[in-house]
């Protein structure tokens, strides 16, 4: 397997991995103007981008997906729940769902919350063996932190929500497991993130302060530390539902 973690405009980080013995890859949470990266990485691995997707529709950035899409052929994922509200065409994403890329399966597990549509990419590498090997959080867990619950309105609901994703969906996952945040510190997304680009399961269940709370504490703690929306938050939105990015964004 080869992997890339790549740091981003707004402390995003994306991410490009995939199987070198049967050329195929996978890019994740692209931000727009980065497109061409991931082109030249699958060019460098001499693989094809099989897939291309967002671990939700993004509200700080805009998203290089749709248009990473469209230069490779690729199908453009995000969860199902999107349909109706997406306005081009895109492969939707259920829970359960196992994507191929060569020998890298990718297990998309929703993990709504942050956002309805949210989704974890729980990757295997059958080359080592049929354990996960690591799991990609998009904004559902990060190092230190959760995703802020507030994006699509009612914050205590979708807050009640992200702790009943992380108790049931990604802290049963086992405590070797690595996580890939979808965000570092300096992020809008959520509150009190750390520098620290990965980390793990069992890092995270002893020492995220989150983790340790009964869901009312959580609830209640999440929805009172809440950042300001991020700047044109509406504006990204609409692009993202869209599927293009302004030009300048892109460039």
């Amino acid at each position: 397997m080869f992997f890339k973690q790549r740091a981003a405009a707004n402390a995003t980080l994306s991410y490009f991995f995939g199987c070198a013995g049967k050329a195929k890859a996978v890019a994740v949470d692209v931000v727009a103007g980065d497109e061409d990266w991931f082109i030249a990485e699958a060019q460098k691995a001499g693989a094809r981008i099989a897939y291309v997707i967002d671990t939700h529709v993004h509200a700080d950035h805009y998203s290089g997906g749709p248009e990473l899409a469209r230069r490779t052929g690729a199908p453009y994922c995000v969860h199902e729940s999107n349909q109706g509200r997406v306005s081009f065409d895109f492969e939707p994403l259920r829970d359960g769902q196992r994507l191929e890329a060569g020998n890298v399966l990718v297990d998309v597990v929703h993990t709504p919350g942050h956002t309805p549509d949210s989704v974890c990419l729980l990757v295997r590498d059958m080359r080592r063996g049929d354990e996960p090997w690591f799991v990609v959080t998009g904004d559902t867990l990060f190092v230190g932190a959760v995703g802020r619950p507030d994006l699509a309105g009612r914050e205590r609901e979708m807050a009640g929500q992200l702790y009943d994703s992380l108790r049931t969906k990604l802290l049963a996952l086992p405590p070797e497991l690595e996580i890939y945040p979808g965000h570092q510190a300096g992020s809008a997304c959520g509150a009190g993130l750390s520098g620290k680009p990965a980390s793990t399961i069992a890092f995270e269940r002893r020492f995220n302060p989150m983790l340790s709370m009964t869901r009312q504490a959580f609830v209640d703690a999440l929805v009172a530390d809440i950042p300001p929306q991020p700047a044109d938050m509406a504006r990204i939105v609409e692009a993202n539902l869209r599927g293009s990015a302004p030009q300048a964004a892109a460039a």
